[in-house]
């Protein structure tokens, strides 16, 4: 069986993608990276740092990230955890002012397909 294509592992300051994280395990190929390719039609490629009021937002808007799916191995997220967000999902929640931290080093180039780096780069984790 053929492994899915995955776009090059380059971060949005044009370096080698970073893990996001391990534990809980994440990304769209569940390597713990927010590494993205052709099937990745949700484009999870924004790592980002959960916040209780970003928990809350997304499950207003349907998707709830808190509860745990133990038939799909989702063990739910909590404040502190970091998660490869959708892109759109990102940018939703910063334009409704609940925007989530960013890790800029973990961040998919192909996030820059729907959010701008500028406003990544002001909720930045990672800068200093």
């Amino acid at each position: 069986m053929a492994q899915p294509e995955r776009y090059p592992s380059r971060n949005v300051l044009g370096e080698p993608l970073e893990p996001c994280s391990l534990d809980p395990v994440t990304g769209f190929f569940r390597d713990g990276c927010c590494n993205s390719g052709p099937e990745d039609a949700g484009s999870h490629t924004v790592c980002a740092e959960m916040t209780e009021a970003f928990l809350a937002y997304s499950k207003g808007r349907g998707n709830d990230l808190s509860t745990p799916r133990p038939e799909f191995g989702f063990p739910g997220l909590k404040e502190g955890d970091r998660w490869c967000l959708c892109a759109l999902r990102w940018r939703e929640a910063y334009a409704a002012g609940r925007a989530p931290r960013v890790v800029l080093a973990a961040t998919h180039e192909r996030a820059l397909e729907v959010v701008d780096l500028f406003d990544l780069k002001r909720y930045a984790h990672d800068l200093n």
